[in-house]
């Protein structure tokens, strides 16, 4: 039953590695035998990604990449493309709060660039030898926003839903051919994105009350969800969204 879970020999691309939701992702595919490419905004040598992976005994390597600036994006795309990647894990993103009738469009352009746009191109370049070698894992990022409105971040709803529809676009399309695509909903991560409702007293007791774990999560709370998507366990398992929300959409 563990070789089901072995990623021994794969190579995984995680963006948004450096902290957060996706250094815990990275960290689990590295724990599981993967060696990890790791993209972000700035990756300084010995980062704590870097620093984790190398103590599971996996290779390393950190690329940058800003994710709002196309051009930068496409260049990534190229890079990634011609590394053989086994597993793209999309997790970068951004998010932006104002109440929608001020919210300004270039926050919308932002965001909608960084949280979907960004994620496409960079699928497209690597799943296109993913599809010619006839195997791969890919697995997005989405949000409980996938699924809710949320209050004051319509571009992030936006674009989180237009994650899940991505998700089950390219897996109606790539499944059959051995790329299996599938997203994680995270529920209330205590991190740096959702700081600003971990602060206000208010927001941070009527979302712990709605979550029948009764408990914020935590980045490794997705280390499970995170392996099992890319992995020998999961190959029947395409186009799914999959919360881990400590219960909170089942309230």
């Amino acid at each position: 039953m563990t070789g089901l879970f072995d990623l021994t020999g794969s190579l995984a691309a995680v963006t948004g590695a450096s902290r957060g939701i996706g250094l815990g992702m990275a960290v689990a595919l590295a724990n599981a035998g993967a060696d990890i490419i790791g993209v972000s905004t700035a990756l300084t040598p010995g980062s704590a990604v870097e620093t984790a992976v190398r103590e599971a005994g996996r290779s390393f390597e950190g690329l940058s990449c800003d994710f709002s600036d196309e051009a930068a994006v496409r260049a990534l795309a190229d890079e990634l493309a011609g590394r053989g990647v086994d597993i793209l894990v999309n997790n970068a993103g951004t998010i932006r709060r104002s109440p929608a009738a001020e919210h300004p469009l270039e926050w919308w352009d932002e965001v909608l660039r960084v949280d979907l746009t960004s994620q496409f191109v960079l699928t497209q370049a690597v799943a296109r030898g993913m599809l010619e070698r006839g195997r791969g894992k890919i697995v997005f990022t989405a949000s409980l926003l996938s699924f809710q409105g949320g209050i004051t971040v319509p571009g992030y709803a936006a674009a989180k839903s237009g994650i899940a529809g991505l998700t089950r676009a390219l897996s109606n399309e790539w499944s059959g051919r051995g790329v299996t695509v599938n997203a994680i909903a995270p529920g209330y991560i205590a991190t740096d994105n959702t700081q600003a409702l971990q602060d206000d007293p208010d927001r941070s007791r009527s979302i712990l009350e709605r979550i029948p774990v009764g408990r914020w999560g935590v980045a490794d709370d997705l280390a499970g969800a995170t392996v099992f998507l890319c992995s020998p366990a999961s190959d029947y398992v395409t186009g799914v969204v999959l919360p881990v929300d400590g219960g909170w959409l089942g309230r």
